[in-house]
Formats: structure tokens, C-alpha cells, sequence
């Protein structure tokens, strides 16, 4: 089952197999918070900033991370993923640094309420009200407003185009959205939730396991349009940029929004990464595809300056 996969990638799917492929749904919370966090010796360098500092902005917590101090830098707003359970500031502090270094940008990164403590549409409105702030008060960072980028991975990948959905009622808009493997079919329907489902550590009901958490019930899972993106208006959206893995479970969604965004007339680009699962993104330490990611969303970022 791992033929194809890139060489440090498949170590760790061999392994996982191995061990029976363990679903990280039969966790607890804690064992899953724990578990994300023990992850990061996989993700490489983690350069030196110039400054770094936690802040409240409209009663959300952000950290933000200077690469340099140099005045009227774009802005980066990063929606951090996992699952919406898990996931923050040090589950994504390398990735985070590696962005504002090779873009030579701020970058916010806004820590969200978790579920199961706090339900739909609590991550919903604290990324709103952290975007609504970081877009009033940026500047004191040295960050220039008008060339802000959100880019989220999996579950931050959703919040960053349900808040850019948002958005549309305000009178701005972020320059570019940066969309990598977004969870966006809280039912998991797609061909590849079925073909890579089950084998390659991020589980489809890990994936799902999180969806249901959040919403806290069946009802507000069906019900509520923030958690099930694909049929939504993206008219009016800014450039996107979708990243797929080719053994993700998310990776037919999100080439279908791909589709979607086109046909509604939005600027959009998708790229799949071969032979890397989900979560690669994080995984510079044995991940070549994980390093040329950051280096390509960091160039596009970099455009804007």
C-alpha cells in the first residue's frame, strides 16, 4: 500500500501499517492534543526571528512573527489546523517562522477555541473577530493592511475561506487565499476518503471524528453551510491557491473547489504534491515536498510585496 510514496513519507506509513493502522479517533482529546504536538521533531528548521510576541486582538489570542524589522511588510494571517480538536501556536512554530523568513512577511497566526469544549461556530467567530482586528491594528506591527494573505492548512485551510466568505458582506478582502488540503465535506463523500481512507495516518475518521466534535450534533453537522463549503457562492473571492496530497482523503474536495472556484469566475490555481499524504506539509525534516511547499507559498506570498 505505499508504493509511490516519497522516500521519508513512506518510512512513516510503513511503520503506521505495521502497527495496524491505528485510528487517532479512538483517542482521547488529550492523547490526540498530545500525539499532534509530538509530531513537530518532523518539521525542520525553525529560523530566528527578529521578534516574536503573543497579543489579544478583539478577545483572540495571535502570535505574531517579525522576520525583520523592516517597516510596511505585507501581512500573512495563518488559520492553523487540526481538526479543529487540536493544533496552535507550537504545533506550527516552524512552519510559521519558515513562512515569514523566504516571504519576508508578518505572520499572525490566530489560536481559535477548540472543540469539544467549544462547538460550531465558536473557531468560526474568533477567526472572523481576529481578522476583523488584525486588519484594524497590523500596522502597529509594522505591517501594511493592504497586502494581507490568509493561508490555513486542513482545518485552518476551511476557517481561512469560510472567514474570506465572510468577508464579502465587509468592503475588503484579503490579496490571496493559500488553501492546503482543506477539510471542506464534513461526510467524507469523495473516491479518495475511500481509497486513502484507511492507510496513510491521517485517517478518514479522524478527519470526520472532528467535523462531528465541532458541530456537537448530527443536526447542526447537516445544517450548518459554514461546515460544508462546496456548495457555497465563491463569487467575488480573491486569487486561490489549493495545495492536495495525492494519498489524502481530502484530496478530491479540494480539487473540486479548484473546479468551483473557476466556474464562479475566481482566479484559481491547484497543484497536487505526489507521493505525500496529509499533514506533509509539516514534515520538512524528512519531507522534500514539504520544503519546496513552503519555498512555493512563500514566493507567491513574496509577489505581493
Amino acid at each position: 500500500m505505499s508504493i509511490g510514496l516519497e522516500a521519508g513519507i513512506k518510512e512513516l506509513v510503513a511503520e503506521f501499517q505495521a502497527n495496524g493502522c491505528p485510528c487517532a479517533s479512538m483517542q482521547t482529546i488529550a492523547e490526540r492534543r498530545a500525539g499532534y504536538l509530538s509530531s513537530t521533531v518532523l518539521a525542520g528548521e525553525s529560523p530566528v526571528m527578529a521578534s516574536e510576541f503573543v497579543d489579544e486582538i478583539n478577545g483572540v489570542v495571535v502570535k505574531v512573527y517579525k522576520p525583520s524589522a523592516e517597516p510596511g511588510l505585507a501581512v500573512t494571517v495563518y488559520f492553523h489546523g487540526g481538526c479543529f480538536i487540536s493544533g496552535g501556536f507550537a504545533t506550527h512554530e516552524a512552519q510559521l517562522r519558515q513562512i515569514a523568513q523566504q516571504s519576508n512577511t508578518i505572520v499572525i497566526c490566530i489560536q481559535y477555541r477548540l472543540a469539544p469544549e467549544f462547538e460550531y461556530p465558536a473557531a468560526h467567530d474568533d477567526v472572523f473577530q481576529a481578522v476583523l482586528g488584525i486588519k484594524n491594528h497590523a500596522h502597529k506591527y509594522g505591517g501594511n493592511t493592504r497586502k494581507m494573505v490568509f493561508v490555513g492548512d486542513s482545518a485552518g485551510a476551511q476557517l481561512a475561506l469560510a472567514t474570506a466568505l465572510r468577508l464579502k458582506q465587509q468592503a475588503w478582502m484579503p490579496s490571496q487565499l493559500v488553501l492546503i488540503y482543506p477539510m471542506l465535506d464534513p461526510f467524507g463523500r469523495s473516491a479518495s476518503y475511500r481509497e486513502n481512507g484507511t492507510d496513510y495516518i491521517i485517517t478518514a475518521n479522524m478527519l470526520l471524528s472532528g467535523f462531528r466534535l465541532y458541530a456537537g450534533s448530527e443536526q447542526q453537522l447537516a445544517s450548518a453551510a459554514e461546515l460544508n463549503l462546496l456548495g457555497a457562492d465563491f463569487c467575488g473571492l480573491p486569487a486561490t491557491s489549493i495545495i492536495t496530497a495525492e494519498f489524502d482523503p481530502l484530496r478530491d474536495e479540494g480539487e473540486q473547489l479548484y473546479l468551483t472556484l473557476i466556474s464562479h469566475g475566481v482566479d484559481a490555481s491547484c497543484e497536487r504534491y505526489p507521493g505525500v499524504i496529509h499533514g506533509f506539509f509539516q514534515l520538512s525534516a524528512i519531507s522534500e515536498s514539504a520544503r519546496r511547499c513552503i519555498t512555493s507559498i512563500s514566493a507567491q506570498i513574496r509577489r505581493l510585496s
